[in-house]
This record gives structure tokens, sequence and C-alpha cells, in this order.
């Protein structure tokens, strides 16, 4: 095996770094190059990443259908949504009419989030909000942690996934601010595998697919991870690069 591809965010762009360095160890002759993809939009030197448009219009259209549906009857209701440490996901959900949302880079404090709830309850009659399941405390500990225990994956993350963090808000906003009608919906992996794919997305997923073959077969490149640079957003216009 003389090149290794591997598809995927941050935990695969460091699988490829852990192989080379023991490629390199044992002086074996290999390639590898790192091909983005992430719903959570958070690779550096990337302006976006494919998998983000599609996650991000199914945020958008799921929150838009919520929104709709809360305004008929009105209440809370809470929408968690995957971002273990970025928000970009959860903020799609502004798009689709959530009154406020919640997201990793910013500290969470139960309090203040009963107090703003209930604010943007007295100011529309009722509120949709956007959570990401990844929001931490100002010493950086996953919320959900302080109400359960959960496991870590490979990767040494903590497992967020099918843990019932809206539930356990809704039960606190219920029971703090006595508002009867309260219900959440945790978005789940429906997110990142909704057979609604964004054009932009099929279009690039393939072009640096492409463009990590070619700098394989390049015999001035040795190993790399696969970018996506903006190059104008009127009309939208990108350029691949490693």
């Amino acid at each position: 095996i003389r090149g290794f591809f591997y598809i995927g965010g941050n935990d695969s762009s460091e699988t490829i770094r852990i192989i080379l360095d023991f490629a390199k160890r044992d002086g074996y002759e290999m390639k590898g190059f790192h091909i983005p993809k992430t719903v959570d939009n958070d690779l550096m030197e990337n302006d976006h990443t494919p998998g983000f448009p599609s996650a991000a219009r199914f945020v958008t259209k799921a929150t838009m259908g919520v929104d709709r549906d809360n305004a008929s009857l009105p209440g809370i209701h809470l929408i968690i949504i995957m971002g273990r440490h970025a928000g970009f996901l959860t903020t799609a959900a502004a798009l689709g009419g959530a009154h406020r949302v919640y997201i990793p880079e910013h500290p969470f404090d139960l309090e203040v989030f009963t107090k703003e709830i209930k604010e943007s309850f007295d100011e529309h009659g009722r509120a949709v909000i956007g959570i990401s399941e990844g929001i931490e405390d100002s010493k950086g500990k996953p919320i959900i942690s302080h109400f359960v225990k959960n496991e870590k994956d490979a990767h040494g993350n903590l497992q967020l996934s099918g843990l019932p963090l809206g539930d356990i808000l809704a039960g606190l906003l219920k029971e703090k601010l006595g508002i009867s009608r309260v219900r959440q919906d945790t978005l789940g992996y429906p997110q990142r595998c909704y057979p609604d794919p964004s054009p932009i997305d099929q279009e690039e997923a393939r072009k640096v697919g492409v463009f990590a073959i070619q700098s394989f077969h390049s015999s001035s490149i040795a190993s790399g991870s696969v970018t996506i640079n903006r190059v104008s957003s009127n009309p939208y216009e990108a350029r691949i690069a490693l």
C-alpha cells in the first residue's frame, strides 16, 4: 500500500498522521492524504467542509417545521443539534426561526439559560431554542456530564449521542418556569445522513477526492490534507488546495 486516503474530520486527520508516523519510523514508503468531510465544519484552513451544507440545510428545515408547529401550539421547544466543540450546525437553526441558540464555544449556565428562555417566551409568547449537544460549563465540562455518566470513544471524546440532554433541560424549564407545554427533539443521526445532499456538497466532495488522487500521483507532493478555500462569495467560487 503506497497511498492511504482517509475521508473525515479532525479524528480522521489525526489517524492519517499516526499512520504516517509509523510508516516513517519503519522506513515504509507511503503517502497519506486526509480528505475533508465533517458536518461540524471545524477543520482548520477550510472555508467550509463537505457535509456541512447538507446538514445545515436539514437543521434549518427541521427548525422551520418546529417553528410553525410551535406557533400553532405555543410553548417552549428545544432542539438538540450535533456539535461537540463547534456550533456551526446549531447556528443554522437561527435560519429556520430559532429565537436563541446555545453553542459549545460559549460557556453554558443553567440559571442564565432559564432566565433567557423566560425572556424569549415573554417576548414572543413562545420559544424555539437550538442547543448544541456539546454545550459546556465555564470549566469546559459538558453539561450532560453533570447529570449522567457517559462513555468515551476511541479518540477519548465523551460519547454524546443517545444521551437525554433535551429531556433533562426540558424538565428543568418546566419545573422552574411553570410552563406546561415544554417539548424537545434530538435531531440525531439524520442530520448527517439525510438523503437530500446540497448540490455544492456533491460537487465539492468529488473535487476534493479527485484532488487527493492527483496529489498522490504528483512527484513533488509528499502527503497532506486537502482544503477548500473561498475565492469569491458573489458569485460563489472556491479553490481546492493542499
